[in-house]
């Protein structure tokens, strides 16, 4: 999985009182630990869909899991405070992660 450059200051000129939490975005994330093998995509899927979400997660070559997650923002949130909270299966060491423009190219949230 290709991840686009995580650009710093991102959120600069944005004004935070004005933050919409329906806007839609993309969530891109690579997910490390013991994550492979232990049902963790299939998590991942059903918490996005739960949230509404559509993309995918995919096992990557390095032991890592992708993430792409697009819909509004609050639920992207949700879905990174889920991989971060300690209910996982395995056991998640770190999350690389940020937030872009949604492409939507999704039509669901898949497992590859």
């Amino acid at each position: 999985m290709s991840l686009p450059p995580i650009h710093e200051g991102a959120s600069e000129g944005r004004d935070a009182e004005r933050l919409d939490l329906d806007e839609t975005l993309r969530l891109t994330a690579v997910v490390h630990g013991s994550v492979q093998g232990v049902g963790f995509r299939w998590w991942t899927a059903h918490r996005a869909e739960q949230l509404g979400l559509r993309g995918s997660a995919v096992n990557n070559a390095d032991g890592t899991v992708g993430v792409v997650a697009e819909g509004p923002r609050h639920a992207v949130r949700d879905l990174l405070k889920a991989l971060n909270g300690g209910g996982t299966p395995g056991a998640v060491m770190k999350v690389d992660s940020h937030y872009g423009p949604a492409t939507g190219e999704f039509s669901g949230f898949g497992t590859g």
